[in-house]
């Protein structure tokens, strides 16, 4: 079981990033793929999400200016962020919905951290 984020980083407003996952193949072969983030204080919250098919969702607040996309032949998703703003600065993960369960948790990958400044 494996998800590694990465591709995070210190960024101006209205800049872009454009972070990866890279997933174990039986977390990411037969499941949608989900992106979340957890900003300082808050909890973790689903921002965008893509079935094994293709179709995408997007939380109203990156809607219009992030795009998730998938390889499944790599097992990575991808999340294309443009005009990023500082209230986008978080620790963001990927994971499969429902996510893998190692030893009775939930499992989740490190996170990459992405900071915007004003």
């Amino acid at each position: 079981v494996q998800l590694v984020e990465s591709g995070g980083g210190l960024v101006q407003t209205g800049g872009s990033l454009r972070l990866s996952c890279a997933a174990s193949g039986s977390i990411f072969s037969a499941y949608p793929m989900v992106w979340y983030r957890q900003a300082p204080g808050k909890q973790r919250g689903w921002i965008a999400s893509i079935a094994v098919g293709g179709s995408t969702n997007y939380a109203d607040s990156v809607k219009g200016r992030f795009t998730i996309s998938r390889d499944n032949a790599n097992n990575t998703v991808y999340l294309q962020m443009n005009s990023l703003k500082p209230e986008d600065t978080a620790v963001y993960y990927c994971n499969s919905y429902p996510p893998k369960i190692v030893s009775s948790k939930p499992y989740w990958g490190q996170g990459t951290q992405v900071t915007v400044s004003s």
